[in-house]
């Protein structure tokens, strides 16, 4: 008993687990707590823990160990080159003169979210398949429209990610496995065709970046042998950015490749001009070519049986979707789009904010973008936070994946590299999601982006595609 006594006489140093108010309970007692951030496995869901506990049989647990080593050694291994620029119309597999590819996972015109009616509507107008915003909204609802994920066309897109048949695209190439993949331009400004605008100014920047900065930018491509994207990611990186809402770097890099090949074009001075004012009116020129390297990279990871890696994150602004690479085709696995927090731009609050949209959570699922905070602690002045949290995101990441990427590091960890193959048993035992930074585009048509913040996937995705995986391995 004499033990017990001092036990309680000296000073405690209390580990509190699982709720976390027990913790503040103590503090008021004036007791050293720390608290283990800590869930049951599948948040303690019954179906979910037994289907942890198949894939975990050694026979099963082998597989999928085998497939995921597989899996992430090809996104690894892939060398994703820009080798060109030409019109959707042209090069994008199942693209024709009256379809529109959106962002996130399939979505009918009815249930569309405000920002991404907008942005159908203007490209209709765009396109000349209307004459203005009302009668496109009929041509929207009228049947004559094929809308369809620009993931399932091997393309990706920026926020609502409407990409219409006469927009020119990136076309990306990886050079280790002969894939392709494509994505549009930046249109830069906030107010923009991709976060829901779509009056005027909107149409004219679209038929200036079709007549003069495509074309551009297309015979300008003709006359190299094709840039590097990864070695130029590594590059940006290495210089303050993390390639999703951070672009100075990647711009830069990017404008200054393509440079001596514009200057050799036929286009005149003027035209010229004009696309270099254009690329210097903001730094997210480059932003559309590091998804379209994402994509890239990841495509060839997918299909691989039995393999729980995680190849697609996307968001249509009511659902969040996810495909897994032992999951082969269009399997979307689909929960209900997130809020995003962060700061807003001066005259917008919260509420007014259209939910998580976009396939630019393509460049989290590859490993940069919010994974990489940690290489750009100037983001937190964008999208809200501190440094100390940046760099606590990138840590917190490599707990739900399987390996890093030597090719891509992070210098303020001691260039150890980027978070690479989300498993997704991993999310649902942990119970630690993805981190996402993004943009935030107003929950209504017209109006463009309102500020920009942090989200996460909802768990359901996740959960859905455990329990579907399971359902098909033994």
């Amino acid at each position: 008993m004499s033990r017990i006594n001092d036990l309680f006489q000296s000073d405690l140093h209390v580990i509190n687990v699982g709720i976390e108010y027990f913790k503040d309970d103590m503090k008021q007692q004036k007791a050293n707590v720390t608290h283990l951030d800590w869930q049951p496995p599948g948040g303690g869901k019954p179906e979910l823990i037994k289907a942890l506990d198949k894939l975990d049989k050694p026979e099963i647990l082998e597989k999928i160990e085998a497939a995921n080593k597989k899996a992430v050694e090809r996104i690894i291994n892939s060398q994703p080159v820009l080798i060109g620029f030409d019109q959707a119309i042209n090069v994008v597999p199942g693209m024709t003169k009256t379809t529109i590819l959106h962002a996130g996972p399939p979505i009918t015109w009815e249930r569309m979210n405000g920002a991404m009616k907008g942005a159908v509507t203007g490209a209709l107008v765009f396109e000349g398949l209307a004459k203005d915003l009302e009668e496109a909204a009929e041509v929207a609802a009228s049947g004559q429209i094929t809308f369809s994920p620009c993931h399932e066309h091997n393309c990706v897109g920026s926020m609502a990610g409407i990409t219409s048949p006469s927009m020119f695209m990136h076309i990306v190439e990886n050079k280790t496995y002969g894939n392709i993949a494509y994505t549009n331009l930046s249109e830069q400004m906030s107010k923009i065709l991709r976060m829901g605008a779509n009056d005027e100014s909107v149409i004219q920047r679209l038929n200036w970046m079709r007549d003069v900065l495509g074309p551009m930018l297309r015979d300008a491509m003709k006359l190299s042998n094709g840039i590097d994207l990864r070695l130029m990611l590594a590059q940006a990186l290495h210089m303050g950015d993390e390639c999703h809402n951070r672009n100075n770097a990647g711009t830069s890099l990017l404008i200054q490749a393509l440079t001596p090949f514009i200057l050799e074009t036929d286009y005149t001075k003027e035209q010229k001009r004009e696309v270099f004012n254009f690329v210097a009116s903001s730094d997210y020129f480059s932003g559309p070519t590091w998804m379209a390297l994402c994509k890239c990279a990841l495509d060839a990871a997918h299909g691989i049986e039995n393999s729980t890696i995680v190849t697609t994150m996307a968001r249509n602004g009511v659902e969040f979707g996810i495909r897994v690479s032992g999951m082969a085709g269009n399997t979307w696995f689909t929960g209900p789009a997130q809020k995003v927090v962060g700061p807003m731009f001066a005259g917008y609050k919260p509420e007014d904010s259209g939910l998580d949209i976009g396939d630019s959570a393509i460049t989290e699922t590859y490993g940069i973008g919010g994974f990489a905070m940690a290489t750009a602690p100037a983001i937190v002045a964008l999208v809200g936070g501190t440094v100390d949290e940046a760099i606590g995101y990138s840590v917190k990441m490599k707990e739900i994946t399987t390996t890093e990427n030597p090719n891509v590091t992070i210098p303020m960890l001691n260039f150890q590299g980027i978070a690479t193959g989300i498993d997704m048993r991993k999310v649902v035992q942990t119970g630690i999601l993805p981190i996402i930074n993004t943009a935030i585009a107003h929950k209504e048509a017209g109006i463009g982006m309102i500020g920009a913040g942090i989200t996460h996937p909802p768990v359901d995705c996740f959960e859905k595609a455990l329990l579907a995986l399971s359902e098909n391995i033994s």
